[in-house]
């Protein structure tokens, strides 16, 4: 029996330390074609999002998807980010957060699908595992919410 995968259960729990402890949440993203974002601010095939409670509204977060409502330009829009294209979570304000393998793939035993990352800050550029963790503000969607953003099951 294949065990599920622990990526969304860890992508939770960090995207709480960090509302619990007053940091803002993001994202990177590996944009593909079932990631439904605003096409406009992907750059290198990749889009930093902000999960904050200010910038999300109706924020699920799924095993399979990670779907919510943000403004952009001042229109609302709907977003789906699958899991699987998710390649960190990160506190924009200091960086720490956990970077994860890109794909359908499960890991391995091998292959560890997580590894500690501690990003830079926006517009700052920091190497960690090997891949390239940028957030640049201008990939990085930080529209406005009237709630905050709680996952729900």
């Amino acid at each position: 029996m294949e065990l599920p995968s622990t990526k969304p259960y860890l992508l939770r729990a960090i995207w709480e330390w960090c509302c619990d402890n007053g940091f803002t949440p993001y994202i990177a993203v590996q944009v593909d074609g079932r990631t439904l974002v605003p096409r406009e601010f992907v750059k290198d095939g990749q889009i930093v999002l902000n999960l904050g409670s200010g910038a999300t509204n109706k924020l699920q977060m799924g095993n399979e998807l990670i779907e919510f409502q943000a403004r952009f330009g001042g229109v609302a829009r709907e977003l789906s980010v699958p899991v699987a294209q998710v390649a960190a979570i990160y506190a924009r304000e200091n960086g720490a957060g956990m970077a994860f393998e890109v794909g359908d793939g499960e890991a391995t035993a091998d292959a560890p699908a997580a590894a500690p990352c501690s990003m830079s800050p926006p517009n700052r550029r920091r190497k960690a595992g090997g891949r390239s963790c940028s957030a640049s503000n201008r990939n990085v969607a930080t529209p406005a919410c009237t709630k905050r953003g709680k996952f729900t099951r």
